[in-house]
Parts: structure tokens; sequence; C-alpha cells
């Protein structure tokens, strides 16, 4: 039965702080590293769950948080792929800032529409920003048309999904048991096509930061069965503090 399994990293230093963070490639924080140990445990404690293969972002909160769960899980040695196509959404010139203090700035809907909305990007970051990808050198051999100023979720699910369907579904329909350790929103671009959710109905996905979602699919990788591993009460106040971050 094909496996698949998403972890959102866990909370990062500027999680903590409560800022935009998008593609800035800030670490964990250690309530972070903690929740990468917990997920670690609850995957190794799932009965018949063996992950086989990860795929990860290019960014380094995702890629510690899998390497944690991967070593307290005993799967240290699986192979790990690592795409800028995982990557969170970037948000553009709003990178950095405060999440609160944009809320009061531009009123609460306008920072809504940025962070959940399907359609309404953030303003675009300069071309000479410190935050435009073109600038940062893990991105060298990505076409720089491809690197976005700005993007929303739909802007996310257009780079994802090609991704999913030649990387990751090819690996499901062998029978592997997949985990895709990544952010907020690629996560929900993803949850979005894997569960058929409609554009309005999006809006209002929270994932929760260290918590792995499991998937169990067809033959045809549609869904079967989903639901958390651990405490659903933990997991649901998880998904409502992601929630409240912009007030």
């Amino acid at each position: 039965m094909p496996t698949l399994v998403l972890l959102r990293h866990g909370q990062s230093a500027w999680n903590a702080e409560n800022r935009f963070t998008g593609w800035v490639d800030v670490d964990l924080a250690p309530d972070g590293e903690a929740e990468a140990r917990s997920a670690g445990e609850l995957v190794a404690a799932a009965h018949g769950l063996t992950v086989d293969v990860v795929h990860t972002s290019v960014l380094t909160r995702a890629v510690r948080t899998a390497d944690i769960a991967l070593t307290v899980a005993g799967r240290a040695y699986i192979p790990v792929r690592r795409h800028w196509r995982l990557n969170e959404r970037h948000y553009g010139a709003l990178q950095g800032l405060d999440k609160k203090e944009t809320a009061a700035i531009h009123g609460a809907e306008q920072v809504k529409a940025w962070r959940r909305s399907y359609s309404t990007r953030p303003p675009e970051v300069a071309r000479d920003s410190e935050h435009h990808p073109a600038n940062d050198p893990r991105y060298r051999l990505v076409p720089p048309s491809a690197l976005p100023a700005a993007e929303c979720l739909a802007d996310v699910v257009r780079r994802l999904v090609p991704y999913y369907e030649d990387a990751i579904a090819p690996e499901l329909l062998s029978g592997l048991t997949v985990l895709v350790v990544a952010h907020g929103n690629s996560l929900r671009a993803l949850e979005k096509e894997i569960e058929h959710i409609s554009d309005d109905d999006i809006v209002d996905l929270e994932i929760p930061t260290g918590a792995p979602r499991v998937y169990e699919l067809d033959d045809d990788l549609a869904v079967r069965d989903a639901y958390y591993l651990g405490d659903p009460d933990e997991v649901r106040a998880a998904a409502e503090a992601v929630a409240r971050q912009a007030g």
C-alpha cells in the first residue's frame, strides 16, 4: 500500500519571533528541535510504518528537522532528496517583518489574504535584495525565470505539483513509504493536490509544526485514509497556535 507521510518542520527562530520567513534560511529554534525529535519518536512507534525515502526543501529548518527525526527513528541511512520546489512560499517584501505589526499597518484581512488566500501575492521583493533568490548561491543552477520575487499559494501549487508527479509519485507507485519534510505552504499546496481541496477551503487549512500526517493511498494514489500521528488534542492546539500568529 503506497504511504505518504508529511511533516512540517519544527518551530524556527523566526516562527518564535512571529516573523514572515519564506525563503529566508533561518535555523530551528530549540522548541523546533524538540518537535523534530518528537516527530521521529512518533514515526518510530507507528505500527507498520517504515520510511524508505525522504524529500525535503533546501532550507535549513526542513533539512535539520528531517535529519533529527530520521536519527531518532533509526532511519538516518535512507536516501534523502532535496529540492527547491519544496520550499516555503516566497513572501516577497514581507520577509523578515513581524506578522502582528504588519497586520496593524495593513489590516488583518489584507494580511490574511497574503498569508492564506489562494491567489493573492504579497508585494514583490526587489531584484537586488538579499532576499531575492537570484542572489542566493543555492539557486545558481535554477533558471532565473523560475525564481519568484513573491508567491501566492497558486504559484506554489504550480511549482510543486510537477515535482510530486515526477519524483514522489513514482516512488509511491513502486510501494515505497515516502516522507516529505517541508513547510506550511508547500505542504498546504501538496495536501490541496492530493485531497482535492477547493480554492476557497484551502484558506482555512492550518498545518501544525512537528506533527507527522500519514496518507494511506490506493494503487492510483487516491487517498484511502489520512490521520496525524500523536495526541489529537496536541495536534489541534498546535494548528490553532499557527492560526493565531498574525493576530
